[in-house]
């Protein structure tokens, strides 16, 4: 099968449903689905956390990290983690699970060199976001980070493909891959009930710019991706759109752009443990 034959096979099978998960996967979505449960109360939540042992972990550490720990005292237990992120960060945590498991499956050292990457890109997107957010763009910071652990899912998606297509992930000029990841992030969004917003914001981040003053979730995502240091290994990050730059000197200086990259940076340290399965 040849690589255009490749990605019309995915699309057809993302088009109909046929997204094919990683069976680990398979739990965490019922965990989701469990959190989304407006009937989901706190000691449910708290023992469906205890019964997966990577997500307590994880919820204690993201409870530690510079994102949320504030003045307040370490959390050292799953009850006070989770009554500190709250449900909208467990949902993120377990999101992050479920990306991470695509990379997980992959068994070329190139294409998992390539996912942890990705990964490494997707943490600290989200850190910036999560800053960004509270200081530029005043969206929920909590859901500008889910957004940015969640942005690059189907590019995540057709790593774990390219296992059974070699040569898929090649130089593509035609951008057939940018087409296919597009279809399949929707598939993925609607498999992971990922909230309308985010989703939205998720499908518009290619082919968009950044407006001034930047005031949405998916102006926050392109400040974050703009900012990564670590560079997506797909090619979806984008340079600061021209006069970009000196626009933005309108609303931070170079200091506190300094202080708010290095915030980020300690966030996303604390996640990347907090996240890595």
């Amino acid at each position: 099968m040849n690589r255009l034959e490749a990605f019309g096979t995915i699309v057809a099978q993302a088009e109909r449903g046929d997204i094919s998960f990683p069976t680990s996967v398979n739990a965490v979505l019922r965990l989701q689905q469990a959190l989304n449960d407006p009937e989901c109360h706190l000691e449910d939540a708290i023992r469906l956390v205890l019964g997966e042992p990577q997500l307590a972990a994880r919820t204690v550490a993201l409870a530690n990290s510079p994102a949320f720990i504030g003045a307040g005292r370490q959390i050292t237990n799953v009850r006070d983690a989770v009554a500190r992120v709250g449900y909208r960060n467990l949902q993120m945590l377990v999101a992050g699970l479920v990306v991470r498991q695509f990379g997980a499956r992959i068994e070329d050292p190139a294409l998992r060199g390539k996912a942890e990457q990705l990964w490494d890109h997707t943490v600290q997107v989200a850190a910036l976001a999560h800053v960004f957010a509270r200081r530029v763009t005043y969206v929920n910071p909590d859901t500008a980070m889910f957004a940015g652990i969640v942005h690059e899912v189907g590019g995540f998606y057709l790593l774990s493909r390219a296992d059974e297509y070699p040569g898929l992930l090649d130089e593509d000029p035609e951008k057939w891959a940018e087409l296919c990841e597009d279809v399949v992030t929707r598939e993925v969004a609607r498999k992971l009930a990922l909230p309308e917003p985010i989703a939205d914001a998720m499908f518009d981040l290619r082919g968009s710019w950044l407006h001034m003053p930047p005031t949405t979730l998916l102006d926050t995502l392109l400040l974050a991706n703009m900012y990564a240091t670590v560079p997506s290994p797909l090619g979806t990050q984008r340079p600061l759109p021209e006069h970009s730059e000196s626009a933005l000197d309108y609303l931070l200086d170079e200091d506190s752009l300094h202080r708010m990259v290095e915030e980020a940076e300690a966030i996303s340290a604390s996640m990347g443990h907090a996240l890595l399965v």
